[in-house]
């Protein structure tokens, strides 16, 4: 991509938001250096990674990604023999651990069967370097300080310095404390200068302490001297502290030599981290500006869903439909310079380098951008003082650059095309500029503010008008970008709103060829037109999307009602067939004890036992309550046809036949769910006029539809009442016999407010906390009678 397109088209301050969203250094430098790619497989890949690290903060909300460094430096000079410091070391030390972190991060997640393969290729790219990690972990402290524990000669030599520096102490202490001390003494306290003990001495007692005179003040009235009883305590003190930094000196070259050992694993743990960075430094970004991943293609097609420019706040920026090279091959923009057009260039440019870097756009799901070779803007004020160049001259030498280049793999973007100059002149070379891209097969996009291109779009194959929408009420336009719809002028129309005298308008019109006012009048049909099309659209989105929901819904209570039907059908059989063991246990033991009698009393058995057995074998048979479809008079005398209200036996609901689907079975219509059901299931009510076969019930709008569900959470606790009481009205009305009411856990008072409300309901028959798989005790599951 060339540098001039993308600074005209602001990428580099969508550089600079990822940028500052990058967790490390490392991260950093690849934001610095990311670019638009042109091979296909590359920004798919690209897109790909984003998506990945997207999807992880959108489950995790972050990743451990803090204490990395950029230790290319460090492992340079550790493998050219060189001593690295404490500092370098830490650093070392925090990557380490940082790449173990992330790694054990992202293996977790591929345990929770995340599907993460280009994040995981570059995990198992991480060598474990844990002991290098406790060895220098062991002698320097997060602060780059070296430890005691670092060796144990080191660890004596401390103990000894610490025992050296307190009998110092001691002796000069004694020597400040002593009675002519305050005497001679500028100040009674104990001071360090060139790595010595000494005190501070007035000048004229300079020989009473003897010794060395290590510093003066600034008078010259007080000479710090390390008095001569001490000189060589503070010798000792000073062999120690150079055996000490030799020592640290050894463990330095030691711990230098290991991280030159593992050099390769290093190198190869900074340039995985880099790139992790990198790729959630963009998911953040996308986070940031709302943004999703387009599906990308190769064969020139752009269609952004509301899509928004990323550099206009999002309180006041406006998302647009905008969609190229499928039915045509070129846009023109055309109308007066009211704002918004240019906005469009940039979104659409900026969007597709986005995407081709590998960033997510600024627009809904589905979005989809191509993969240009080239893209071309010649956008802006041009004007070159330098080159003693006017504004048309510098765009003319742009433009003579782009269709030197321009081939069909280009995405090319004109603003104001052929302006600077005499209109009727300008418009014919806008039109000839555009017939030279068209015939290349690249995609174009231009804005003009020349009446003649209108008819331009309407006299090309592949290509169409466009505009922006002008408010003529509040004289502003709304910045919505009408395809198909070529921009007019509307200078008429605001001077009018502005107070100029309907003659002075009239006259000017009059001025305006016929010609012209026939289009101005067939553009302002297509607004309406167009107007009035996106308002039916958007209410038929509505009744599908409502449509939809009651069939999920149906589909729903059908699954409840076929599950709890096989429960009970299982459970029936089950209690069934214990009855019938029971019976069969009873009647055996009657048997037996009928022979017995016989055999004890030889064939003489009493009237009376015999009515008691048959007694005990009557108790034995199973006691079934008598069915309603036993109850039922038989329709025998009856013949069922279309129309029929009848009443589902099996349901105890009222229902119209509809229509006879094979010889036992029915269509009926019940409330608004129609179901099958077999003749003997049927009671005959009454004879009416055959229903039609659509839905009793239409349904107009997401108002019309009950749900299963009624979600209360963040309700204020009135608001919530008037909802449920309404509610559950509706689902009365609906014939629900269940539904539920989601109110959350939090403090606890609205749940308690609901149940109250609903328990006093008449026509509520009881109600219970969800189970574990329907929400717990944030729900509240109603029952009807």
């Amino acid at each position: 991509m060339q540098q001039r397109v993308l600074k005209v088209l602001e990428f580099h301050k969508v550089k600079e938001q990822v940028f500052e969203l990058a967790s490390s250094s490392l991260g950093r430098q690849l934001v610095e250096e990311l670019k638009p790619s042109a091979d296909f497989e590359t920004v798919v890949r690209s897109q790909e990674e984003t998506d990945e690290a997207t999807n992880i903060l959108r489950l995790k909300g972050n990743v451990p990604l803090g204490g990395i460094y950029d230790i290319r430096p460090h492992i340079k000079r550790a493998d050219i023999g060189g001593m690295l410091s404490p500092q370098e070391l830490m650093q070392i030390s925090s990557t380490i651990h940082a790449s173990r972190m992330i790694k054990k991060f992202i293996n977790d997640l591929l345990e929770e069967e995340l599907s993460l393969p280009y994040l995981h290729e570059l995990t198992n790219e991480i060598v474990v370097l844990a002991e290098l990690e406790d060895a220098i972990r062991m002698a320097v402290d997060d602060n780059g300080a070296i430890l005691d524990s670092a060796s144990e000669l080191l660890r004596s030599l401390r103990n000894q310095l610490r025992t050296k520096e307190n009998r110092v102490r001691e002796r000069l202490e004694s020597m400040i404390r002593s009675s002519n001390a305050q005497k001679m003494l500028s100040d009674a306290i104990v001071t360090i200068r060139n790595d010595r003990f000494v005190i501070p001495v007035k000048q004229e007692y300079r020989g009473h302490y003897g010794g060395i005179i290590h510093d003066q003040s600034s008078s010259g009235q007080t000479l710090f001297i390390e008095p001569q009883s001490i000189v060589q305590l503070n010798n000792e003190l000073q062999e120690i502290r150079i055996k000490e930094q030799q020592e640290i000196e050894r463990i330095l070259i030691e711990l230098s030599t290991r991280v030159a050992e593992f050099n390769v694993e290093l190198r190869q743990i900074v340039d995985v981290l880099a790139q992790i960075d990198f790729m959630f430094a963009k998911a953040r970004y996308g986070n940031k500006i709302k943004a999703s991943k387009p599906k990308m293609n190769n064969e020139g097609r752009i269609n952004l869903v509301k899509a928004r420019h990323p550099l206009i706040p999002g309180d006041e920026v406006v998302a647009n439909d905008i969609y190229l090279g499928k039915d045509f091959t070129t846009i023109v923009i055309t109308g007066p310079n009211t704002g918004g057009k240019t906005v469009t260039l940039k979104t659409v440019g900026l969007c597709t380098l986005m995407a081709q870097a590998g960033l997510q756009i600024p627009a809904l799901d589905g979005s989809e951008m191509a993969v240009f070779g080239s893209v071309f803007a010649d956008i802006g004020d041009e004007q070159s003082i330098e080159q003693s160049l006017s504004t048309f001259s510098s765009h003319m030498v742009n433009i003579v650059d782009i269709l030197n280049e321009v081939d069909f793999q280009s995405l090319v973007l004109f603003d104001e095309l052929g302006a600077g100059t005499d209109p009727q002149e300008g418009a014919a070379l806008a039109i000839s500029i555009l017939d030279e891209v068209y015939k290349s097969g690249a995609r174009v996009i231009a804005t003009t503010h020349y009446p003649e291109l209108k008819a331009y779009g309407y006299n090309r194959e592949g290509v169409t008008n466009a505009s922006v929408e002008f408010d003529i009420e509040t004289l502003s336009p709304t910045y919505k970008l009408l395809i198909g719809v070529p921009g007019r002028s509307n200078a008429f129309e605001i001077s009018k709103r502005l107070g100029l005298k309907e003659a002075v308008i009239a006259t000017a019109k009059s001025y305006i060829s016929a010609d012209s006012n026939q289009v101005e009048g067939m553009i302002a049909a297509l607004e309406e037109n167009r107007r009035q099309a996106e308002a039916e659209l958007e209410e038929a989105h509505g009744l599908l999307r409502d449509a939809e929901k009651l069939h999920q819904d149906l589909q729903k209570q059908m699954a409840e009602y076929y599950t709890r039907k096989e429960t009970l059908e299982e459970k029936a059989k089950e209690k069934a067939q214990d009855i019938i063991e029971k019976a069969k246990v009873e009647s055996e033991e009657v048997i037996r004890s009928l022979r017995k009698m016989q055999i004890e009393k030889q064939a003489e058995v009493k009237e009376h036992e015999l009515i008691e057995a048959k007694k005990r074998l009557e108790e034995a048979v199973p006691k079934t309550k008598q069915s309603k479809k036993a109850a039922v008079q038989k329709n025998s005398t009856h013949v069922f046809k279309p129309g029929d209200e009848v009443k589902v036996v099996s349901f105890d609901q009222k229902g119209n036949l509809i229509e006879q689907v094979s010889d036992k079975e029915w269509q009926v219509q019940i409330g608004i769910l129609k179901m099958k059901v077999n003749e003997a299931d049927l009671q005959f009510i009454k004879s009416e006029k055959a229903v039609q076969t659509q839905p009793m019930a239409t349904i107009k709008g997401k108002d019309f539809h009950v749900g299963l569900e009624l979600d209360l959470r963040g309700e204020r606790f009135e608001d919530a009442l008037v909802r449920v009481e309404k509610y559950i009205d509706d689902a009365l009305l609906a014939g629900y016999p269940r539904v539920s009411v989601i109110h959350g856990k939090g403090t606890g008072a609205l749940r308690q407010g609901v149940q109250e409300y609903l328990r006093n309901h008449r026509s509520v028959k009881k109600i219970r906390f969800g189970d574990a798989g329907e929400g717990g005790t944030g729900v509240t599951v109603v029952e009807f009678k």
